[in-house]
């Protein structure tokens, strides 16, 4: 009986052996394959990461060339995009030039002759500036509705009128800016605009 109880023992001996080997490899190939997802998740994360575009990567990503806004109202909504931008947003000084250029694309012929590119990049950074300082921003704004955007002619240029409510916040104070715009169509049928003001002014004017 002692005899043959040792190749019994021997032979479970082996299989314990081959019972843990197993385990350490199903172990390791576990470890392997979590951390493969794991780096492929991080990586995944890190292109979105960079693929997100910022507030202001957004806006300047828009080429008006191809796509120019159609109507008077969204030529408005572009310009009041670019404007919360300006006081709201984080840009370089760089993409701050660039986002200039990209709402002086919207303005109307003589109004960039009355507008000096050095001059307004000077007017702006000092708005900008003073904004920051008295901790105002920019939070919203709205549109007249496409039925109360006026039409009419001046000579033989067609010109559009229409509203646009800006909100300001300071603290918890917050203040309506109520402002007029003139649009005219150019030689390419793009909405131009040809200027704005304070809307009580205009009205008073009227």
């Amino acid at each position: 009986m002692a005899a043959t109880a040792k190749p019994l023992a021997k032979k479970n001996n082996n299989n314990g052996s081959a019972i843990k080997a197993a385990i350490i490899i199903v172990i390791l190939i576990g470890l392997v394959v979590g951390y493969y997802y794991y780096l492929n998740n991080k990586t995944k994360q890190r292109v979105e990461s960079q693929d997100k575009l910022t507030v202001t990567q957004e806006l300047l990503a828009r080429n008006l060339t191809y796509n120019y806004p159609p109507t008077p109202k969204e030529v408005v909504r572009f310009y009041s995009e670019i404007t919360k931008c300006f006081y709201n947003e984080s840009y370089t000084n760089e993409e701050l030039e660039q986002l200039a250029e990209k709402i002086r694309e919207l303005y109307d012929e003589e109004l960039l002759e009355k507008n000096d590119w050095n001059q307004y990049l000077v007017d702006l950074n000092r708005e900008i500036q003073t904004y920051k300082e008295k901790n105002i921003r920019v939070i919203n704004y709205s549109l007249s509705s496409s039925t109360d955007v006026d039409f009419y002619n001046v000579g033989e240029k067609e010109v559009a009128r229409l509203y646009c409510t800006f909100v300001l916040q300071s603290g918890s104070t917050k203040q309506n800016v109520e402002e007029v715009f003139i649009l005219r169509k150019d030689e390419d049928g793009h909405w131009k605009i040809l200027g704005w003001d304070h809307a009580d002014k205009v009205k008073e004017e009227e």
